[in-house]
């Protein structure tokens, strides 16, 4: 009888319960609206991208696309039938048949032939280059907030502006590298500026997670290593900073993905919108990272909103953001499989 009346009274509806409800529908909405508003995007960059890559005629891949440089698209009428050539294409038909080109009216679209390596190429160097910087100083200050700092103002407060860096707009970022790195310091729109820059921007995000991975790893770890005669820095090296290394790698996945996508910061440090060479083309291996790139981002960017819009742009600005999507999976990909790796061998 005693539990009947619990039962009836449990189920009995109030307005608190109503109000709880209501709230965990709406957020229950809230997520599936969220998910669905990305696998549209997801999708329609998926299909409309995948067109330009794919082909369905041997070698059914999209070749040049993905390993020549952006061209200005040249469109002409020949002898009746309209042909679209690139720049070198087009200035080599015109030394070959100049007389075919009189009083031909010729249209050119900026960036809608060629391709998009060097683009490719100049993401993959920048994502690298500035989680490697990140990584390495972040790991460094977790290590000293979460084994050495003792607690105190200065502690708590230096916590705090970590938290708060982490929450500064992007562009910020990019004007203080602008003017920390590229003027102040000389290096000049480069690689190193926007590894550096970048390298910054994420700084917060991977101390923070480094710090409360570190604290994860169980006490007596360090306390055995101590009892058996090692060193503080032999007990954090190989006794703990092992077994916090999946955590680690889980901020670095988070790093990886906001350090590409982020147009602002590479725009005023690192990247250009046209540069034919490539960064390791230089006469001095020092030079290498001094020299500006091109980038995925800062590509669809200008692509999307410098340039007048038509069917050629549209596919490729529907192309690079479909590549730009594959190359930031395939690179978080890569620390999603170590971090796994890394905590099947390390488990307490």
């Amino acid at each position: 009888m005693e539990s009947k009346l619990q039962t009836a009274l449990f189920k009995q509806a109030t307005s608190a319960k109503r109000v709880e409800k209501a709230v965990f529908w709406l957020l229950r909405l809230g997520t599936y609206f969220v998910l669905a508003a990305a696998s549209c995007i997801f999708l329609d960059i998926g299909l409309k991208g995948g067109r330009v890559i794919f082909r369905t005629e041997a070698p059914f891949i999209n070749v040049p696309f993905l390993t020549e440089a952006p061209e200005t698209l040249n469109v002409l009428t020949i002898d009746g039938q309209p042909r679209t050539m690139g720049d070198r294409e087009f200035r080599a038909f015109k030394d070959a048949h100049p007389e075919k080109l009189q009083g031909v009216a010729i249209q050119t679209y900026v960036y809608s032939a060629g391709g998009i390596f060097p683009n490719i190429v100049g993401t993959v160097l920048i994502v690298a280059g500035s989680i490697t910087i990140a990584l390495v100083l972040g790991v460094i200050s977790a290590i000293y907030l979460s084994e050495f700092a003792t607690d105190g103002p200065f502690i708590r407060f230096l916590r705090l502006a970590i938290v708060n860096l982490a929450g500064v707009p992007s562009i910020v970022y990019g004007l203080f590298g602008f003017g920390m790195f590229v003027i102040a310091l000389n290096m000049g729109v480069s690689l190193l500026a926007g590894w550096l820059t970048l390298a910054f921007m994420v700084l917060p995000i991977i101390i923070t997670a480094s710090e409360e991975a570190l604290k994860s790893v169980p006490r007596g770890y360090r306390e055995g290593s101590l009892a058996l005669g090692a060193t503080k820095l032999q007990t954090i090296f190989r006794n703990v900073l092992p077994y916090a290394l999946p955590g680690i790698l889980t901020s670095s996945v988070l790093s990886i993905a906001r350090v590409a996508g982020e147009t602002a910061p590479i725009m005023f440090t690192a990247a250009f919108v046209v540069r034919d060479e490539l960064p390791w083309q230089v006469e001095k291996w020092t030079d290498f990272f001094f020299q500006g790139v091109m980038a995925l981002p800062y590509h669809i960017y200008v692509v999307a909103s410098k340039i007048p819009q038509n069917d050629y742009t549209r596919d490729v600005q529907y192309g690079t953001a479909f590549v730009f999507l594959f190359t930031v999976a395939a690179i978080a990909a890569t620390a999603v499989v170590l971090r796994v790796r890394l905590r099947k061998r390390y488990k307490w």
